[in-house]
């Protein structure tokens, strides 16, 4: 009997093997970085394509620059507000789905957008559009963190972050170049809407399935809540949640208001000149995925803390007059938040027990909310004391980045 219990379990089939996770080098790991970028580009150029409408907006529809300005605004809230559900939706029903619903669901939004025959429907249909968007940034960390081997993880994410900040360049850029020949603020956005389709067509096709998901059964609300209350409770995320919260407030409060001071004397520039300066983000593209993997092999803390010593040095270099340092400084400035940036998501996903996706929607929800008062607080210091105020607070932000992130190697290592 003994003997045929033996024989029957060697017979028996062995568990299916555990698939290895997506190593550099591979198709599957190429793949995945095309898809990340595409739908990176997508998200960020619909997001921010709006903001050199605003002015057509305001004549077109009769309202002030103040009423224009909800058009980024309306989506940006609801973007910070969803991405924790968004998360949990992605837990359920895995990562690429909710993604790729986002992607066609934002083009579409767009595409109605510009045909909103009222600015109470251009409002409607960009408030939605922040609910549809918020899959993307919610869940493209969380998928890449359980399906990228560690060691490479870093530059794939630094490829999607590479993807968000070109996004966010084309989609200033090419709206007010469409604008300027059709003449027409709806045939830019409706070119905008075609655009998001054809990288959601990109994304679905180009993006290998999940094979490390672990999935659950149903949204838990109260799973949800332990989820993000356990990552918070974490010092090292809790940090790391506060770097992001830095790290965009003093980026868009410098690009907010770098256009007020280049188009006043002695610069004077005109308003596609000011435009252009968004091209400093192509100079800063590559830097993200280096130094992604530079972190991978000497350490997360050194190199976030290089990274936000760059953004300083960058910010230093905008406070002289002459215009070519300027750019250079805010080129710097890109390329050092794009890093920092790079380097704090990731960590966070790594260091993520669980719940991955909560752990990200977390992050980027202070990312966000920094990104609306710090940039509203940067205007009241430009109103009282011109670039000098502005470059003073961004420069306190940037401080305790550094702060910080020189504190994070300890507290990593505190837990195992």
């Amino acid at each position: 009997m003994t003997q045929w219990v033996a024989e029957a379990i060697e017979a028996a089939p062995s568990p299916l093997p555990v698939p290895d996770r997506i190593a550099r080098g591979t198709s599957a790991y190429r793949r995945a970085g095309v898809a990340l970028f595409a739908a990176g580009f997508t998200t960020f150029a619909m997001l921010y394509c709006v903001q050199p409408m605003m002015p057509a907006f305001a004549a077109y529809f009769g309202i002030g620059a103040a009423s224009s300005s909800l058009a980024v605004s309306v989506t940006t809230a609801l973007l910070a507000v969803s991405m924790p559900l968004a998360g949990a939706v992605s837990e359920v029903y895995g990562r690429k789905g909710p993604m790729t619903v986002s992607l066609f669901a934002a083009a579409g939004l767009c595409l109605v957008t510009a045909l909103a025959p009222s600015w109470r429907d251009v409002l409607i249909a960009r408030t939605i559009e922040g609910l549809a968007l918020a899959s993307v940034p919610a869940v493209a960390i969380a998928y890449l963190s359980e399906e990228i081997e560690p060691r490479d993880l870093g530059g794939t994410i630094g490829l999607y972050v590479g993807g968000t900040a070109i996004g966010g360049m084309i989609g200033r850029l090419l709206t007010g170049v469409l604008m300027d020949v059709s003449g027409s603020w709806r045939i830019a956005m409706a070119v905008m809407a075609l655009l998001g389709l054809l990288a959601a067509v990109v994304f679905v096709r180009m993006l290998p399935p999940s094979r490390h998901f672990p999935s659950s059964k149903g949204i838990d609300l109260g799973r949800l809540v332990a989820g993000i209350r356990r990552h918070a409770a974490d010092p090292v995320i809790r940090m790391l949640c506060l770097v992001g919260f830095l790290l965009m407030g003093s980026f868009v409060t410098v690009f907010n208001y770098i256009s007020y001071r280049l188009a006043a004397p002695p610069y004077l520039l005109s308003q596609s000149a000011v435009g252009a300066i968004f091209l400093v983000y192509v100079i800063g593209i590559p830097a993200p995925p280096w130094f992604g993997a530079l972190s991978g092999r000497i350490g997360h803390a050194p190199v976030l803390a290089a990274a936000i010593f760059m953004m300083v040095a960058g910010l230093a270099i905008t406070v002289v007059q002459p215009l070519l340092p300027v750019i250079l400084g805010l080129a710097l400035l890109s390329a050092g938040f794009f890093s920092a940036h790079t380097i704090a998501s990731s960590w966070v996903g790594a260091r993520a027990d669980g719940a991955k996706a909560q752990a990200s929607s977390l992050y980027l929800l202070a990312y966000y909310v920094g990104s609306s008062t710090a940039g509203w607080l940067g205007g009241r210091l430009w109103e009282g004391f011109g670039w000098d105020g502005v470059a003073g607070f961004v420069g306190a932000l940037l401080g305790a980045a550094l702060a910080i992130a020189l504190r994070l190697g300890k507290a990593a290592s505190a837990r195992p």
